[in-house]
Parts: structure tokens; sequence; C-alpha cells
């Protein structure tokens, strides 16, 4: 009878660790500090399951850093911890992987247009 109680507890502890949605909220620099100032890269974006959906922006000061609102489509990997996103605005596409951490998330570009900066850190804004 033990064993069983266990064996469901133990289920259930991992069942709800791939239910949390690490990547839904929304992510900026703007709270960085060591990112550059020139540009504010903001994502909002919801994960279901194993899909994130959302939206981008690039807002700056400078008219060559603006992008206006970009769409967001990626995949989150197994565990959870990873996902590969697919920036789509009017001047191209890029691609990016993201690696979230507590309430920071690391920003890597892999290819594409220079929509997006290559490497940053965004902050959890809110939920």
């Amino acid at each position: 009878m033990k064993k069983i109680f266990v064996f469901l507890l133990m289920i259930v502890s991992i069942a709800s660790y791939s239910q949390t949605n690490r990547f839904t909220g929304t992510w900026s620099t703007e709270n960085c500090k060591t990112c550059s100032k020139e540009y504010v890269l903001k994502i909002n974006m919801a994960q279901s399951n194993n899909k994130i959906f959302g939206t981008a922006e690039i807002t700056s000061d400078n008219q060559k850093f603006v992008s206006g609102v970009m769409e967001v489509t990626g995949n989150v990997y197994a565990l959870g911890e990873k996902a590969q996103i697919t920036i789509k605005g009017k001047d191209g596409s890029a691609g990016a992987v993201l690696f979230a951490k507590d309430d920071v998330l690391q920003f890597s570009k892999r290819g594409g247009d220079d929509l997006v900066p290559k490497e940053t850190v965004l902050t959890k804004l809110y939920e």
C-alpha cells in the first residue's frame, strides 16, 4: 500500500512539474543592467503545453531600431527549460533560442534577418 501511495505521489509531482509554463508572461530588456540601452526588446508570450504564441516589439529613440509589432511562434523542448522561437516582422523573420531560469530568459538569435539583437537577457515584467 505504501509503495502504491509513493508511486502515485511521484506521478502527481512529475505531472505538476510538466505543467509549468515558464515562458508565459511579458519579458523585456528594460531592467537589464548589462544590456544595450539603445533599444528595448519586449516579448509578450503565452505558453500552452509545448507551443508558444505571442508578440515582440523593439522600441528606441533611434528609428533604425524600431521594429513595430512582430509575431512570435515556437516550441518548448521536453524539459521545459529551452524553447525555439521564430519572430516574423514586416521586414523578414529570425529564429532564436530561449533558455529559462527563474525570472530570467537568455535570448540567443540563431539566424535570419537583423530584426532582433544577437544575444540579450530578458527579465520578467509581469505574468
